[in-house]
């Protein structure tokens, strides 16, 4: 019996959303929404459940999101090297989970919780007990709750991240996009900050009044969000008459944007990523959550239909 190369596929329904959770890396495959007249719209780029997530689809990045400038970093006085997962720039990339096996704790109709094990290597000698879950309501759409427990002995440098690329059909140049952020962080041409974040107004990074994308290039960091009553930072791609938005709470301060230019079909989606701090923060320190032994750190982001 052939099993598909990403595992087991985690299928939720509730309304008129459809999802697919992969058992490799705890991945978005799918997120759909039924229309009236039958057809299933994706409001995420998807791959074939024989495919690797390709340019990080729906991946999970823990314990970094992004990218740490040549795989080192410092941590409680010792000095740690990462494998270079992005070799053409000299870095690691996206954490150590995105291929990783996750096993089921539950499934339901509407909601799936998944769980890894991570043991101690030599670029990151910590124990993490990892839990990733992903709940589809017919009103909210899909929400995702990421939780890490430091079951280790001593104190674990932590930060996460989510890669979903959202999705109208249309290309990104015919699309608008709104993020109320006051800040982006200029990078280098190996995608590292190169200073601190500036203020987005009167630049092409400003993404507040909902501009149309046409040909800018952005694949940056942004921080200073706003929130609403409830503490969401909210993202937003329209176009063709449809949108979809994407939402993170407070323990994402950061959100990164990224037109896909990279990507196997490039501009065909937005990356919107929750961050819970920018790239290199491993190195820089910027953002980084210290996980004490016995504490345990959760986060949430969602998406819906606009």
């Amino acid at each position: 019996m052939t099993e598909m190369i990403t595992g087991a596929q985690y299928a939720l329904a509730a309304g008129p959303y459809r999802a697919v959770v992969t058992e490799s890396g705890a991945s978005l495959r799918e997120l759909t929404l039924r229309q009236d007249g039958g057809d299933e719209r994706p409001l995420v780029l998807t791959h074939g459940a024989d495919e690797p997530a390709p340019a990080a689809f729906g991946n999970l990045l823990i314990p970094w999101p992004n990218r740490v400038d040549g795989g080192r970093y410092e941590y409680g006085g010792k000095s740690y090297r990462l494998d270079l997962s992005e070799p053409e720039n000299d870095c690691a990339i996206h954490g150590l989970v995105r291929w990783a096996h996750w096993t089921p704790a539950e499934h339901l109709p509407h909601r799936v919780r998944l769980t890894h094990r991570l043991l101690g290597s030599g670029g990151y000698p910590f124990r993490l007990d990892l839990e990733a879950e992903y709940v589809l309501d017919a009103e909210a759409g899909l929400t995702v709750r990421m939780t890490a427990h430091n079951r280790g002995p001593v104190t674990a440098p932590y930060g996460h991240g989510a890669h979903p690329y959202l999705t109208v059909g249309e290309p990104l140049d015919r699309c608008t996009v709104t993020l109320d952020a006051a800040r982006y962080l200029p990078v280098d041409d190996r995608m590292i900050p190169s200073g601190p974040a500036e203020d987005v107004a009167g630049t092409r990074w400003d993404l507040r009044d909902g501009p149309v994308l046409g040909d800018r290039e952005i694949d940056n960091a942004y921080t200073g969000l706003g929130r609403d009553a409830a503490g969401r930072c909210w993202t937003t791609l329209s176009g063709g008459g449809r949108s979809v938005r994407l939402w993170s709470d407070e323990a994402h301060p950061w959100t990164e944007i990224y037109t896909a230019d990279q990507a196997p079909e490039p501009r065909a989606g937005l990356g919107v990523e929750p961050m819970t701090c920018p790239p290199n923060a491993f190195a820089s320190g910027e953002g980084l959550i210290d996980l004490a032994p016995g504490a345990t750190f959760s986060g949430s982001w969602g998406i819906m239909a606009g």
